[in-house]
């Protein structure tokens, strides 16, 4: 029985290394070949690669024509930024660290390595406040990894940790789970585990929950006192990528009837900076209202926070009575209770024709429209479906605008573009061809083997193959760059993200910009509305003949 898998394990992998030279043969190919045609042919490729990495993704049917409201986050929506600032957000957060809270000197010392790791932390993760755990959870909550410091935890101490199912109770979850879920947050989580693996290498004791609050407190004091945001706007074309296509998305939406509302945590200078140094000194053109530092989520569910309005040249307040907004001047604090008094709140959406919602149909993948009635909001109603905001993190941003005034959602998670690429490398595909045909061999050597009770030799042909496909899995999340694999999955299961994102989110892209290739009118269609595994028609593996393989 071990010949056998063995001999299986051999034929997978001559299979890959197979398709592999056949994949750089025809690359030789095409660079020996016509240059002309293959020139032409390679920037096919790229712009078919370039129109998936800038689409927008719809998990439900967005009409865009009647939408007539558009907010917008700023801090990694309207603009992105550099590496750069993660490296600074961890190194200031640590030298707080030492000088605030006596931590070791040697932390700042260049032996200690204690600076941010790109490749360590990805977002939707948590921090195990009682452990000082990172966490990457599934969409039912259970702990699929978990790094101490650098090194992972084994299966063992999870299952030990977590009541042998590696999950914990809904109270306990609020508790002890802190969620990482920001691009902001990676800082925070590379710095929790690069602090927790210092007092081991140097075996200081610790407490993991003392450790882990006082990280916290140093990355929130880091962002509340402007420190960092003094330096990027000081530096802008060092911290802010550059946006060509904002503008034209911005004034493309204007143009299309729709009134544009920028809603930030940040406070009006440092927005000011960002937005003059990827737009112009013009960027409040576009603008219905411009509102900085909201205090979100506070900001959805306070009801009495008055507006106030900014000196856009000393950046000092005013303390008169905000009874309208208008359009080129700038406001503080606030709340949508009285955004919607102030910019005179109303949705007038055309009576015709009628609103489209989904059903799905069992013949095909599509999910086809029905009518019903529209309801017009009226004009003091905060909940209406015409409007759309779009920001980059799921609970400061969209979890409130989605569930308690049933907005329409967009996220911007520029996790999408990498992972579409690499899943067009040869590498990626062909270990998912592999897995594939694992998967469909487990399927049909239990159907051959009845219903009866396994045999010892069939447990272990079971588990060699389903050992396989563990290491087969681990290989493609080799060629993610990081230790916890894909944003979207928690060894091999739907994260908690994905499972938000899907929630919460009706559209979502890699990039603000990727709106410019649709109209103001456009109509999103999500491309398989079904969840569930019957509702989906499983097709054999395409890659190989099974039966030729046994």
């Amino acid at each position: 029985m071990n010949d056998i898998l063995s001999q299986t394990e051999n034929i997978i992998k001559g299979l890959h290394q197979d398709s592999m030279m056949l994949e750089l043969e025809e690359k030789y190919r095409c660079i020996e070949g016509k240059k002309g045609d293959d020139e032409q042919e390679e920037e096919e490729d790229e712009e078919e690669i370039e129109g998936e990495v800038e689409r927008v993704f719809s998990n439900h049917y967005v009409d865009m024509g009647k939408i007539d409201t558009v907010g917008f986050d700023y801090d990694y929506t309207l603009v992105t930024y550099t590496s750069q600032l993660l490296e600074l957000i961890y190194s200031m957060a640590l030298q707080r660290l030492v000088q605030n809270l006596q931590y070791p000197p040697s932390m700042l010392h260049p032996d200690s390595n204690m600076t941010f790791d790109p490749h360590f932390s990805i977002r939707g993760l948590a921090v195990d406040r009682e452990t000082g755990w990172i966490c990457h959870l599934s969409y039912t909550h259970k702990v699929a990894v978990a790094f101490e410091g650098r090194k992972r935890v084994s299966r063992e101490r999870l299952e030990g940790e977590y009541r042998g199912k590696r999950s914990l109770r809904p109270s306990e979850r609020r508790q002890r789970l802190k969620p990482l879920n920001d691009l902001f947050s990676m800082a925070e989580c590379c710095l929790i585990a690069d602090v927790i693996q210092f007092f081991t290498d140097h075996n200081i004791p610790f407490c993991p929950r003392n450790a882990v609050v006082d990280i916290l407190s140093a990355i929130g004091d880091t962002h509340v006192s402007g420190d960092f945001h003094r330096l990027v706007a000081s530096d802008p074309a060092k911290y802010f990528e550059p946006r060509p296509h904002l503008e034209g998305v911005l004034r493309g939406l204007s143009s299309g009837g729709k009134r544009l509302i920028l809603v930030s945590n940040s406070p009006f200078w440092y927005v000011d900076a960002g937005m003059r140094h990827v737009i112009g000194n013009d960027w409040k053109d576009v603008w219905e209202a411009v509102i900085v530092s909201a205090g979100k989520p506070r900001f959805y569910t306070d009801d009495a926070r008055p507006f106030r309005l900014v000196d856009e040249d000393t950046g000092q307040i005013s303390f008169e009575k905000i009874t309208r907004l208008e359009p080129g001047k700038v406001y503080a604090e606030g709340c949508l209770k009285e955004l919607t008094k102030c910019i005179n709140w109303t949705h007038s959406p055309p009576p015709s024709p009628p609103q489209l919602d989904y059903i799905t149909t069992t013949t095909n993948n599509s999910a086809l429209p029905t009518t019903q009635t529209t309801e017009l909001s009226s004009p003091m109603s905060l909940t209406s479906s015409n409007v759309l905001y779009i920001g980059d993190s799921l609970f400061a941003d969209l979890v409130d605008a989605k569930r308690d005034f049933g907005w329409t959602t967009a996220a911007v998670v520029p996790e999408v573009s990498s992972e579409i690429t690499l899943q067009r490398r040869g590498e990626f595909t062909n270990s998912q061809h592999i897995i594939d045909l694992l998967l469909d061999t487990l399927r049909r050597i239990q159907i051959e083997m009845g219903n009866g009770v396994r045999t010892p030799d069939d447990i272990r042909v079971m588990d060699g193959l389903e050992r396989m496909v563990s290491l087969w899995r681990e290989e493609q999340n080799a060629l993610l760059g990081n230790p916890f694999g894909s944003i979207f999955r928690a060894q091999y299961q739907p994260s908690l993200f994905a499972h938000s994102l899907r929630r919460y989110c009706d559209l979502y892209m890699s990039n603000v910009s990727d709106l410019r290739h649709y109209s103001p009118q456009h109509r999103f269609y999500p491309d398989d509305a079904r969840l569930l595994s019957h509702e989906t028609e499983k097709v054999d593996s395409e890659c190989w003949d099974f039966d030729e393989i046994i």
